[in-house]
């Protein structure tokens, strides 16, 4: 009796959406195999619904916010399965996912799961520089896992979940950005909304933070997270990344009124030696390893050539 009621565990896919009709086609084919499947669309201006209803999906709407988080809650709020699959509009579900997917949910011993997933971006698939496997808690037991309002952040869980292993078969597969454009166009929102939120946290702009915050996260992504290993893709998104930190930091400064400060060239040498330090330890540290960065910029270099 007790197989017969975990078998019987209904699946709801809940997709968030804002003028996805480029996307919404290819994910929606992914989950035809779900119990349920729930668009939350943010009014759309395109045929993202117009699709979406063609295809099967019950659609409902929410207020347009800028980014996911408070229409994620919502839309698994409207959900009726017993466990939620959370897909993005960009991503695809493989069969090998839903095979291992259907599997927790029969057995019925945990509440979440984190997936990895296979990010897509320019056309390649980045196995390094935080990218991959880029574990995300997408399937859970309803009522177990929530997000915050806040933009980025990691859900709320209750009880105890599972990490799949880092395979292909088991990621989901994120059609990233696609163009430099649409890498710019999103971090210019996102940017705008991570610098609210450091206000509204009491962070007050600092202009060293525009060299050691980018710094920073170009040296995590490039070098401790073996970007180079990606060759020229690792080294345009780790600065990509860098970048993002940068305007995010120059969004508090604006919100603060462009506030005037004059700079001491003693303190911009200071402050620029020091990180400078930091840049050339993860040089001398890739030296060590038979010169890995120097051979794949020169590679970089012929190709552009």
């Amino acid at each position: 009796m007790l197989y017969l009621k975990v078998m019987s565990q209904k699946i709801s896919v809940v997709i968030n959406t804002f003028n996805e009709e480029k996307n919404i086609e290819k994910v929606l084919n992914s989950v035809r195999w779900a119990d349920e499947v729930l668009v939350c669309d943010m009014h759309s201006s395109d045929k993202t619904v117009e699709i979406a209803k063609k295809l099967g999906a019950k659609v409902i709407l929410y207020k347009q916010t800028g980014y996911v988080e408070p229409a994620r809650n919502f839309a698994i709020s409207k959900a009726s399965g017993d466990w939620i699959l959370v897909v993005d509009a960009d991503e695809e579900i493989p069969q090998t996912l839903v095979n291992k997917l259907k599997e927790i949910a029969s057995h019925d011993e945990v509440n979440f799961v984190q997936i990895p997933r296979k990010n897509i971006i320019f056309g390649k698939w980045m196995r390094t520089a935080m990218w991959w496997p880029d574990y995300n808690i997408r399937f859970f037991k309803k009522g177990k896992v929530s997000w915050t309002n806040k933009i980025h952040r990691p859900p709320e869980t209750e009880g105890q979940g599972i990490k799949l292993d880092p395979l292909e078969e088991h990621a989901i597969v994120h059609h990233n950005y696609d163009s430099l454009s649409s890498f710019i166009i999103r971090m210019d929102r996102y940017t705008t909304i991570q610098a609210k939120e450091l206000i509204l946290g009491g962070y007050k702009f600092d202009w060293t933070d525009i060299f050691t915050g980018p710094l920073g996260e170009f040296l995590s992504r490039f070098f401790a997270n073996r970007g180079f290993e990606d060759g020229l893709h690792g080294l345009a998104l780790s600065f990509l990344q860098a970048f993002s930190f940068l305007v995010m930091y120059l969004k508090v400064w604006e919100r603060e009124g462009f506030i005037q400060k004059d700079l001491d060239l003693n303190e911009i040498e200071f402050v620029t030696n020091k990180e400078g330090r930091k840049l050339r330890y993860w040089f001398s540290q890739s030296n060590k390893s038979k010169n890995i960065f120097k051979t794949l910029i020169k590679k970089a270099k012929l190709k552009m050539s």
